[in-house]
């Protein structure tokens, strides 16, 4: 009887380890429904989600000059738009609606100041005081836009921010990159920040946007900084404020205007109702540029405008105008012709391990993690990391008991046969 036992044990361990090796193969999961063949996964015009922001043709914004995909009822694009680069977006959904020259690489001038400041702000608290040495306002570049940073006086990092998005100081940049590390570590922060975002046409050579060889940006770059930016309330705060106070000598203040006209009705310019930043810039080599958003409604559109090309007085802020314009009238009128979105980060296969199974996701974000960096992964794609390796790992609870069985039944049969041998007779029927 016992050896009939241990017999049907080992069979039944054989039959469970069959089935666990069978159960261990996970089904393949279905295709995700791709928006160019499958009518249910295209965006829906005016919806609001992020679904909606995904570009029906990735490619289309790399290609050359004018990009949009109207709808009846779509006003038409204005005309008078003479900028080298520009682009319109939905900052809600990261949507964009349309562009022209999106990715082309152009000197960014003051407007890579908003990168600075995405990447400094975390780390610096508005309320730390620093005392300004000689060596922080080191290396400034001659004829910079500058708000009056005094070497030996003290200063609240938040009335430095202000002296950023206002006066466009580079007084105030180089100070706030000294008091994060320096300027090479803050401008290889900047490049870091720059590629988790997506935005892969920046160089950064150095972090007020002062005329550099090799530093460029692009107007869809400058959309995601823009957009980013305007996530954090402290960026907002800064940037969407036309006038303020500035420390000057012992007790004394003085006044400073932004320098972004949209926004403060400055030089001729009509301020442009609901705007809320972002930042303006001019050099030589880039001309005049300009990220700007504003915000009707439960909507906020978002443009970027570089390098006007008509001569026309104040030209920058005519075209953003225009643009602004026209995003707010298209609404549920367009389709997306591309995403601020960062692209979905896709994670490497990993090997189907008992450790990888025991650990559950834990194993699996840690490798992620190593792959892409602690800051690098996109939420979207860490969220979707689990369906992406396949099954999680509970579904793995079962076959292992079935295969441990197995593995159990077979060691007996062995032992069995083993100690039978030894007294020299072998399994029998009784």
């Amino acid at each position: 009887m016992i050896i009939r036992s241990v017999t049907r044990s080992a069979l039944a361990g054989t039959v469970a380890l069959a089935a666990g090796l069978l159960v261990l193969v996970p089904a393949p999961s279905p295709a995700a429904a791709d928006p160019r063949t499958d009518p249910s996964a295209r965006p829906v015009q005016g919806a609001r989600s992020d679904r909606a922001a995904l570009p029906a043709d990735p490619a289309l914004l790399y290609g050359s000059g004018t990009q949009v995909r109207t709808a009846p009822g779509a006003p038409a694009l204005p005309s008078e738009v003479s900028a080298l680069s520009w682009l319109v977006s939905d900052a809600d959904t990261g949507a964009v609606i349309a562009a022209h020259d999106a990715h082309r690489r152009l000197p960014p001038a003051s407007t890579l100041k908003t990168l600075f400041a995405l990447t400094a702000l975390p780390h610096l608290p508005a309320q730390t005081l620093h005392r300004v040495t000689s060596s922080d306002l080191a290396g400034i570049g001659e004829g910079s836009s500058l708000v009056g940073v005094v070497p030996g006086h003290t200063y609240r990092v938040a009335d430095l921010w202000r002296g950023v998005f206002l006066s466009s100081g580079n007084d105030a940049v180089h100070v706030l990159a000294a008091m994060n590390g320096g300027v090479e570590s803050t401008v290889s922060q900047m490049q870091r920040k720059a590629q988790l975002l997506g935005a892969l046409d920046t160089h950064v050579v150095s972090p007020d946007g002062y005329d550099m060889p090799g530093q460029v940006s692009s107007a869809y770059d400058l959309a995601v900084f823009g957009r980013a930016g305007l996530a954090n309330p402290q960026f907002v705060g800064y940037s969407s404020t036309a006038d303020a106070q500035f420390p000057g000598d012992k007790t004394a203040t003085f006044g400073i205007q932004n320098t972004n006209r949209l926004l403060s009705g400055a030089d001729g310019v009509t301020r442009y109702p609901g705007l809320i930043g972002v930042k303006n810039g001019y050099t030589t080599n880039a001309g005049n540029t300009l990220v700007a958003a504003a915000r009707h409604g439960s909507r906020t559109v978002l443009v970027t405008v570089m390098n006007p090309q008509s001569g026309e007085s104040n030209a920058v802020y005519a075209e953003a105008r225009r643009l602004l314009d026209w995003g707010f009238a298209a609404a549920g009128h367009v389709r997306p012709v591309g995403s601020l979105q960062p692209a979905p980060v896709v994670p490497p296969k990993l090997p189907t391990t008992p450790d990888t199974v025991r650990t559950g996701t834990g194993a699996l974000q840690k490798a992620l993690d190593t792959a892409h960096g602690a800051h690098g992964a996109h939420p979207a794609a860490l969220a979707g990391a689990d369906a992406a390796e396949g099954e999680p790992a509970s579904a793995y609870i079962l076959p292992l008991a079935l295969t441990g069985s197995a593995a159990l039944g077979s060691i007996a049969l062995f032992v069995f046969r083993r100690t039978g041998r030894r007294r020299g007779g072998g399994p029998t029927d009784q």
